[in-house]
């Protein structure tokens, strides 16, 4: 009789070590895996240098994710009519629809690489400013940064290690 009390114990015991091993194998599934988990984006290193003059302006920033794939849909701004995508190859410049956000690392925008073009500026910035930006994610939607007004020769030194 004692022996029969024991196998249902046993069988749990063991129903319960398989589902925590299969557990861990889907949490390490969900580090690589696009669609595992929630994107966790942060945007740092932003930056517009003050244009010279005429109506455009580029803008500088990382993307740091800490979770699941995203993808940067489009950029808004009220100081200007369009903001749009760009990367350089080459030294070609191209626009871009949108720019995938890896999971568990960065997308960088910065000088001679991914950029964003301000388009049809309704106010030129002027270095010490801060011109609000709004990034929209397929799946973190709209995150808001106020991008500061450096000066036009400016070029973080952060972005220099990537």
């Amino acid at each position: 009789m004692s022996r029969r009390g024991r196998t249902p114990l046993a069988l749990g015991a063991l129903t319960l070590a398989a589902g925590l091993a299969l557990t861990a194998c889907g949490s390490g599934d969900a580090d690589t895996d696009a669609g595992g988990g929630t994107p966790q984006v942060k945007v740092g290193e932003a930056f517009i240098p003050a244009p010279a003059s005429g109506d455009m302006a580029a803008g500088f920033f990382v993307v740091h994710n800490g979770g699941a794939a995203d993808t940067l849909t489009s950029v808004s701004s009220e100081i200007a009519g369009e903001v749009t995508l760009h990367t350089t190859e080459d030294g070609v410049m191209k626009e871009q629809g949108s720019f995938a956000v890896p999971a568990h690392g960065e997308l960088d925008f910065e000088r001679g690489g991914n950029h964003l073009m301000f388009e049809n500026l309704k106010k030129r910035p002027k270095e010490g400013e801060k011109v609000a930006v709004e990034l929209h994610f397929a799946e973190s939607g709209t995150v808001k940064v106020d991008f500061p007004v450096k000066a036009a020769t400016y070029n973080p030194t952060s972005h220099a290690s990537h």
